[in-house]
């Protein structure tokens, strides 16, 4: 160092190269909201801490996805993992989707979060059911092609309302339930829906 003059530490790629492509800020942008949601909820979660999170401008967040229900929208798009079941013995595909379901639900605050949202925010309920519409739907059809949107959403009934029971009423004795239980009082409900004529 010469004498006199301070010392100064540049971090050259904050100077030159750190421009992210549109796709790596929306991917920063989802990826900050979907830890806020989860962490303070759709109702505290703000477009400020979002864009603090992802160390952006808000106008940032505004760009890319126009407003608070639009961005909770896009953050919530959610796999269900539905897993290939053309292995399983016919009298067995009930209790195995039931099973899954409870696992998924327990794997993910992020899916209660939207399930709660989806009750009192309409883009939430139309994400909620997108990602059953286009994920279960062909499962089903799959499983028993005769009126497979009526057995996919008679299933979805029992599958979000165990949800919402278990995960954001907290009914006592759903919560519980251990999981073994909850699949064989569950599982034969959704077998009927599929083999039912």
């Amino acid at each position: 160092m010469l004498s006199g003059v301070p010392k100064v530490n540049i971090c050259w790629h904050t100077l030159v190269g750190m421009r992210r492509s549109s796709e790596q800020t929306k991917a920063v942008i989802l990826a900050a909201a979907r830890e806020q949601f989860a962490k303070a909820g759709f109702e505290r979660a703000t477009i400020r801490a979002i864009a603090a999170d992802a160390n952006i401008d808000p106008s940032m967040v505004m760009r890319y996805f126009g407003n608070k229900d639009q961005l909770f929208a896009a953050a919530a798009d959610f796999d269900l993992a539905i897993p290939d079941l053309t292995d399983v013995d016919r009298d067995q595909l009930g209790a195995r989707l039931a099973g899954h379901f409870i696992s998924r639900w327990e794997r993910d605050e992020a899916l209660i979060l939207l399930l709660r949202s989806s009750a009192t925010n309409a883009d939430a309920a139309q994400r909620m059911r997108v990602i059953f519409a286009s994920q279960l739907l062909p499962v089903i059809a799959k499983i028993n092609p005769a009126a497979p949107e009526r057995r996919a959403g008679l299933i979805a009934t029992q599958m979000l309302g165990l949800a919402l029971c278990r995960y954001v009423l907290q009914l006592p004795p759903i919560v519980a339930m251990p999981h073994g239980e909850a699949v064989a009082w569950l599982g034969p409900t959704v077998q009927r829906y599929l083999d039912a004529p």
